[in-house]
């Protein structure tokens, strides 16, 4: 028996009942170090997704009705739930996504901070009395649930980014219909029987796999949906924000991100290095903050490009439950596929591969942690993002070039730098266009702190006081006549 397989359910989850997709028809769910099938499925659609919306709708009153209390003890009883199981949590994460076990624990666990966070923020979900112009009147605000809710979470972090969305979604008072990529369900499945086990009523949680056109259609379309929360491509993003324009729902987008990270002449090289390969490397590369584009400063770039690429090339490559693996696999061939375009056109255009640059001898969906030295604007890799093992540098010489470069995308997610200079610092933190920005820091993401990007990384916050606020609604009432 797999030390995951008392988290594996293999069914949907509605109104508290778990059940197959109407036709039987299911999806195979394989592991992408290995190529062998987890598991399957259901492959359901805009019916099932129908009943879920329902199941959540006939739920919302009543769970909204909850005191703060009573829910914060519920979010408390599934963060047990999550801390007590997160080694088989995280084995089965590693088995459907591929990342090394240590990683996948850590995002289990980060999971749970999200879950606790918001059980404690719920209570702060307050209003307020305005000071009146007028006499015999009393102003005051008071805030509530949005109502339904639906979310869609991505492969890369199927565990961590739901429990941004639910645990918020959850504290506020909502109920949820949560749609999990198909290459990653059973981590999105799991918080089902997690939530069933903490005690939430039926219809509260309800978690479908599928077709995404199919159910996201349905819930973008239907009315009883009122909020829509996605992390994903920012073009998905841009499709979700136009099909939920007709009934006007309020949205939440974690969209795509182009990271710069930046190392100027005064850095602690080997700290700036160290720092490079935790942005870039993690999870494969394959994470909307990780490095895309590293700009180091001209006088540095010789011996940054050369302490990284010999770092780079003593990373562990090996499935994610083998020991000390420190890199495992891309999540498909398609993924594979464009990080070797990338390559390509990079070394067309004139780039120089200095550690890496192409299929691992292990074979399969590994690909050798990768430095290219040289890289130019006009590389693909400048714009697109990379979600893989690669990290092209490119080479500066002025601080004001550097903020530029860095600032020439669509994207503005998360943006990374490394210097000594103090007033360089908070120059940084004015002039990047970034909703995450790190110092000397590249582990910068936790539930006290907003998460979330500028321009076409998208909308709203997830974490901090922010993130519950974006599932609660805010009512004014005038209060008249109240002079004797």
């Amino acid at each position: 028996m797999s030390a995951y397989a008392s988290m594996q359910k293999d069914a949907n989850y509605i109104d508290g009942t778990w059940c197959a997709a109407d036709g039987g028809d299911v999806i195979s769910v394989t592991n992408p170090a290995t190529g062998a099938e987890i598991g399957t499925v259901p492959n359901a659609g805009a019916a099932e997704a129908r009943r879920a919306i329902a199941a959540a709708e006939a739920a919302f009153p009543a769970y909204a009705a909850l005191t703060v209390t009573e829910r914060g003890a519920l979010l408390r009883r599934l963060h047990a739930e999550i801390v007590d199981h997160a080694d088989a949590l995280a084995a089965l994460l590693t088995a459907e996504q591929g990342k090394p076990l240590a990683e996948a624990k850590a995002e289990v666990l980060s999971s749970a901070a999200y879950v606790q966070w918001f059980a404690e923020e719920a209570r702060r979900a307050d209003g307020a009395v305005i000071p009146s112009p007028w006499p015999g009147r009393k102003l005051m605000t008071t805030r509530h649930p949005v109502g339904v809710v639906a979310a869609i979470t991505p492969w890369n972090f199927p565990s961590s980014m739901l429990a941004r969305k639910l645990g918020a979604a959850l504290a506020a008072g909502c109920t949820a219909v949560v749609k999990p990529a198909s290459a990653t369900p059973y981590s999105g499945l799991v918080w089902a029987l997690l939530a069933e086990r903490a005690g939430f009523p039926p219809g509260v949680v309800n978690v479908i796999t599928g077709s995404a056109r199919a159910i996201g259609g349905e819930l973008t379309s239907n009315p009883a949906v009122r909020k829509l929360t996605f992390t994903g491509s920012t073009e998905i993003g841009k499709e979700l924000i136009r099909a939920s324009a007709g009934t006007v729902k309020k949205v939440s987008m974690e969209l795509g991100g182009n990271a710069p990270f930046i190392v100027f002449d005064d850095a602690d090289l080997d700290a700036a290095v160290e720092g490079a390969m935790i942005a870039k490397f993690r999870n494969a590369g394959q994470t909307c903050i990780c490095s895309n584009r590293v700009y180091a400063q001209a006088g540095i770039y010789d011996a940054f490009v050369a302490k990284l690429a010999e770092k780079a090339a003593a990373l562990r490559v090996a499935p994610g439950d083998e020991p000390g693996s420190e890199q495992g696999p891309l999540v498909d061939m398609a993924a594979l596929a464009k990080t070797e375009e990338l390559i390509a056109d990079a070394v067309e255009r004139g780039a120089t591969v200095a550690a890496g640059g192409g299929r691992h001898d292990r074979g399969g969906l590994f690909f050798q942690p990768t430095v290219l030295t040289e890289a130019t604007a006009d590389m693909r890799l400048a714009q697109e993002e990379i979600f893989g093992p690669v990290a092209p540098v490119f080479r500066f010489e002025t601080e004001a070039e550097a903020i530029a470069a860095a600032n020439d995308t669509e994207y503005g997610l998360a943006a990374y730098a490394y210097t000594r200079d103090l007033g360089r610092t908070f120059r940084l933190q004015d002039g990047l266009e970034y909703g995450l920005i790190g110092i000397n820091e590249v582990l910068i993401v936790t539930p006290e702190v907003p998460f979330g990007g500028l321009k076409e990384s998208g909308l709203g916050k997830e974490g901090s006081w922010q993130g519950l606020d974006d599932y609660l609604e805010t009512k004014y009432t005038c209060v008249g006549g109240l002079t004797g």
